[in-house]
């Protein structure tokens, strides 16, 4: 086999959707010619533990782990939220003060670790895997961020030994949605783009998760762009499947933090509960993982704080029965200036399980373009839902469609496969 060394902040016993790509390309690449080697943290931050992860590596694949410092212990000590659970996208479950202390913790993460909270892992790992990779060698490096600072010892590696190097963005780097919210300086804004400029023009080959990202790093330099999305795992979706609620369930899966949040709905919906009696009696809006304590409150202020209800994270076998019996699902993408590149992962594992979609964001993005053919109402934020459209979605006779077979998490990897 050939040898391919993926540098991945996140990975079992770490869950959520950062962990899913590498770890099912990691699946499937064996059968494809090349032994994975997987360099990742010992001790990372856990935001979400699904430890049954494990069952998809391969036995084939080598991981090395080495031990990480982070600054996360001294980020919640300064802000009064020791116990709880950093989240990316700003998201909190609780009602936040922003004070000067948050805010000056805000400013020290944004300009004195660039690119990122994971920038001392950088060095150490720059040495160890310059020796690592003198007693074993490998035909190519792959990097994946977020965190980018994974890229940055990517690129160290590939300066010395001259080794193929791809970088894999599975979301922008100064196009992120919160890049605003860093409180950068002058001078941390042009770190941050001279990285990102050196990232995208030095590595032999840039992966993106969606068409419009591509493009937009296109534009910022890199040399060569491949789209790869981010897909489902047939082996995933439960089988014999869930049975549908009886509930009209209209179900979120995944963190929903403010800037996803969609009060427009929220007030059609309650518009509905009480013009159809029969809707408002059966109905349950349900959250699948974090929810932002603003999107909450929207909620309450809509009257349907009665009908929520909210199982916090789960693992994701759990994640995929709960997509399965939901009447219908829910996907919010973000009120943000690029939001027509987010193309999240859990589009797919809902087209996987084939139930209805019931989605928010703009008509000419990425997720419109996977969504075309599939039982879906794409609904732009502009717009003002129609309480009788969405009602449809929740028909009891309503059938399922199930996703394109080439969003399939092995048929991706005989893509990268190809590149590799």
């Amino acid at each position: 086999m050939k040898r391919v060394l993926i540098i991945t902040y996140y990975w079992p016993p770490n869950g959520g959707p950062g962990v899913q790509r590498w770890l099912k390309f990691t699946k499937y690449l064996p059968a494809q010619g090349w032994q994975p080697v997987v360099y990742t943290p010992e001790n990372p931050e856990l935001v979400i533990s699904d430890p049954g992860l494990q069952n998809d590596v391969p036995p084939e694949a080598e991981v090395v782990r080495r031990p990480i410092r982070e600054p996360y212990s001294m980020y919640k000590w300064i802000t009064g939220r020791r116990g709880e659970k950093v989240h990316t996208g700003f998201l909190s479950e609780k009602r936040v003060r922003r004070g000067r202390l948050e805010r000056l913790a805000v400013w020290v993460r944004g300009n004195l670790f660039l690119p990122d909270a994971r920038v001392g892992w950088v060095a150490p790992s720059i040495r160890f895997l310059r020796g690592y990779l003198r007693e074993h060698p490998v035909d190519t490096i792959v990097s994946t961020g977020p965190p980018h600072s994974m890229h940055l010892i990517a690129r160290a590696l590939h300066r010395s030994s001259g080794i193929r190097w791809i970088a894999d963005f599975r979301d922008p780097w100064t196009n992120i949605d919160f890049y605003h919210q860093l409180r950068l300086s002058r001078r941390a804004d042009a770190r941050h783009r001279a990285l990102e400029r050196s990232v995208l023009r030095e590595a032999d080959l840039v992966l993106a998760v969606g068409w419009t990202m591509a493009e937009e790093l296109r534009m910022l330099g890199a040399k060569q762009v491949e789209v790869i999305t981010n897909g489902s795992d047939p082996e995933d979706v439960p089988d014999p499947p869930a049975p549908v609620d009886r509930t009209f369930s209209l179900v979120h899966v995944g963190s929903l933090n403010a800037a996803r949040d969609v009060p427009q709905l929220w007030h059609a919906l309650s518009a509905l509960v009480r013009a159809d009696p029969e809707f408002g009696e059966r109905f349950t809006l349900r959250f699948v993982g974090a929810v932002d304590h603003a999107v909450l409150t929207h909620i309450a202020a809509a009257g349907l704080a009665g009908k929520v209800e909210h199982l916090g994270a789960v693992d994701h076998q759990r994640a995929m029965r709960e997509m399965q019996r939901a009447r219908v699902l829910l996907l919010a993408l973000n009120d943000s200036p690029n939001a027509r590149g987010i193309l999240t992962s859990k589009v797919f594992e809902y087209l996987a399980v084939g139930r209805p979609i019931l989605a928010i964001g703009p008509k000419d993005g990425d997720v419109a373009r996977v969504l075309r053919g599939a039982d879906a109402l794409l609904i732009d934020r502009k717009e003002v839902p129609d309480p009788e459209v969405i009602r449809a979605l929740f028909d009891d006779a309503r059938t399922s469609i199930l996703a394109s077979a080439e969003f399939a998490r092995d048929t991706l990897t005989q893509k990268l496969a190809a590149l590799l």
